[in-house]
């Protein structure tokens, strides 16, 4: 992919105005056909010259007025259509200079004022047109005007640039057009305060980012390899050795400390845009900005942000290895200490180049990903964190991703950061999930305990969450789970139903798989879960775990028609899972990644089973028989009794087989 320009024009639109007889038509005459006109008429017609013969490569529509032929209704909408006035003055004529002060800037403000819309506080927003300042005539005399030109233009910010030229000689014609498509193309008003001789807020604060994410190593300085990345990335080409040197020394004589160990602070690279600008070189600064995304407004694009992404209905978005690949990079970057976790000042730091961090580090971090025993995120957990948003609000990962500089780095946009699964019907009728992060719903009546077991899978030992009371707002857990020797990411949403009539939203039944949580102590807890199921997945090819919290205090009967092992019986599904936090045991969350990889699948289901088989005569006959032994009498036993057990095994799993025939 090329090189990113922001808000790039289709068009640029040129007004030319100014008092009778100082040759505005004369000067479009002389562009166009290379000679001047012996006989001019009142006013040319609109010209368009295409974009392959202008120096910007942009089609550029020339207009002329005539007061003679136009009123001034006319000229007030002819002013609000153009990109850039022009207004000419003859050389020899005072008064036609004068009248630029007395007359012309004055209206073309005016006009502007009127059309502005207003702002928030209901004031009218001035929009400055970019005029630039045209003396005709330049053959008649042996003086410049340029000197009391320059004068206007400390008074009125918005003239971009003042040319001197003559239609007679054609000299300086192609360069006045240049101009007027400069001021529109490349603007100096949002860069640069004529005034002050300094940068605008906006500029420096877009800069100071810039810099930042081209500060590979973080030590707040651009050394050579970081200036020369910058330039290839900005302009396609090295920067050689001796111009580099030249621009470090001319860093360091106007800004003493622009320069520190051989390599360009921020005051210096700020210096160094702002010379540029001074010298008229406003297009080296556009060309920066726009490589990193910035509009002519100085905010950062639409399209750069969030470019189109076409996800079908049944898909799903995650990290490619790319992103994965840009994301490790940026975390052990800001890793300054490499203890494997950002704490809250490099995490700050990290997130500096964006309008703010994504998530909340003190709440959000550490309540849905993992982290280490001070609460900082991890690299598994900044992966898991970037994972789960990337599910749930894919335009997000996008906007940040552009914020920290992916564009530049990868040199590509961020839709090879992002990879669209395949559709989920597909997974259904081949039985088996090509996804790697699944979404799992955790349902139950409130105190039933499915906040613990959320939080349960993201710390190693969960009998620390006992007695603890859940009072955020996070509503999601993160972590990865390892299903048949695969990394799956597994996202537990917690579904906060406070009443058993409440409805279920789409949104909230729509999963990977879902998980029906009951208090197996509360003899009321389950009603709740039975009528969810019956009402929401009996019909549906969503799979379905009915997990029984609290299994370390004393099981209680079911005030229901039927107890949990009958239902799950009755309809089909694996028995019920019985969990605590005490036992800290977490088969439950393989099981539920397992069921989400494989969704209307039970041999999915009765692998599991079948390994834990497996395992189970492994460790009763190879320890019977040993291990180390080279008897070969030993090893037929072995085997005769191997045989033995998978012949039992596979009884059982037909008998598993048949029994989940028809579940969901």
């Amino acid at each position: 992919m090329g090189q990113y320009t922001a808000s790039q024009r289709k068009n640029v639109r040129i007004l030319l105005i100014g008092d009778a007889g100082v040759g505005k038509t004369s000067l479009i005459l002389s562009l166009v056909s290379e000679e001047y006109p012996e006989e001019v008429p009142p006013r040319a017609e609109e010209i368009t010259i295409p974009a392959n013969v202008t120096p910007e490569q942009v089609p550029t529509n020339i207009v002329d007025f005539s007061s003679v032929e136009q009123s001034d209704e006319a000229l007030a909408a002819e002013i609000n259509k153009a990109h850039v006035v022009c207004i000419v003055y003859a050389v020899d004529d005072d008064d036609s200079l004068d009248r630029i002060t007395s007359h012309w800037l004055p209206l073309v403000r005016s006009t502007c004022s009127s059309s502005s819309s207003t702002n928030t506080d209901g004031e009218p927003d001035v929009a400055r047109k970019p005029i630039v300042l045209v003396g005709n005539k330049i053959d008649l005399i042996e003086y410049s005007t340029i000197d009391s030109v320059l004068a206007i233009m400390e008074d009125y910010p918005e003239i971009e640039s003042c040319v001197e030229c003559s239609a007679k000689t054609l000299h300086n014609i192609s360069e006045m057009f240049y101009y007027a498509q400069k001021a529109v193309l490349h603007p100096t008003s949002p860069l640069y305060i004529m005034e002050e001789q300094n940068l605008t807020p906006a500029c420096k604060k877009s800069l100071v980012r810039i810099f930042k994410i081209c500060d590979i190593d973080s030590d707040n300085l651009l050394n050579d390899y970081e200036l020369n990345l910058f330039q290839r990335r900005c302009f396609n080409t090295p920067l050689q050795p001796q111009i580099l040197d030249e621009v470090k020394s001319v860093i360091q004589k106007n800004v003493p400390d622009g320069i520190y160990n051989d390599a360009v602070t921020l005051q210096g690279f700020l210096f160094l845009h702002c010379l540029f600008i001074q010298r008229g070189r406003n297009e080296t600064t556009w060309a920066v900005l726009r490589r990193f995304g910035y509009n002519d407004q100085l905010e950062m694009c639409k399209e750069y942000l969030r470019p189109a992404l076409k996800i079908p209905p049944g898909s799903s978005t995650e990290l490619s290895h790319r992103g994965q690949q840009f994301l490790i990079a940026l975390f052990e970057r800001y890793d300054r200490d490499g203890d494997g976790a950002l704490s809250p000042e490099e995490h700050k730091m990290l997130f500096s180049t964006c309008p703010s961090p994504p998530w909340s580090y003190s709440t959000d971090i550490r309540k849905s990903c993992p982290t280490n025993s001070c609460g900082w995120v991890t690299l598994h957990g900044w992966l898991c964190r970037w994972t789960l948003m990337t599910l749930i609000d894919v335009v997000k990962t996008m906007e940040y991703l552009a914020y920290l500089g992916f564009n530049v780095h990868e040199n590509d946009s961020q839709l090879v950061a992002i990879h669209v699964t395949r559709e989920r019907r597909i997974d259904l009728a081949k039985r088996q999930s090509s996804r790697s992060v699944y979404k799992c719903h955790v349902i139950g009546p409130k105190g039933s305990g499915k906040t613990g077991l959320c939080r349960g899978f993201l710390i190693d030992d969960m009998s620390k969450l006992l007695g603890k009371e859940f009072k955020t707002n996070v509503v999601h857990c993160i972590n990865s789970v390892q299903v048949y020797g695969q990394e799956k990411h597994l996202i537990l949403r917690d579904i906060d139903v406070r009443h058993a009539l409440d409805p279920l939203q789409p949104q909230e039944v729509n999963c990977d798989v879902a998980c029906l949580v009951y208090d197996s102590s509360n003899p009321r807890s389950f009603e709740y879960v039975a009528r969810i199921y019956i009402k929401y997945f009996a019909e549906s090819k969503i799979p379905v775990m009915i997990v029984g919290t609290k299994c370390d205090l004393e099981e209680r009967r079911q005030d229901y028609l039927m107890q949990p092992a009958e239902f799950c019986e009755k309809y089909k599904l694996l028995p019920p899972h019985l969990f605590s936090l005490k036992t800290n045991k977490k088969e439950l969350y393989t099981k539920l990644a397992t069921m989400a990889a494989f969704p209307r699948f039970q041999a999915a289901w009765i692998l599991f089973y079948k390994h834990r088989l497996v395992q189970l005569w492994e460790s009763a006959y190879l320890r019977q028989f040993g291990l180390m032994t080279e008897d070969p009498k030993v090893w037929l036993k072995a085997g005769l009794g191997v045989a033995a057990a998978t012949v039992l095994g596979f009884i059982v799993l037909k008998a598993i087989s048949a029994t989940g025939t028809h579940s969901r």
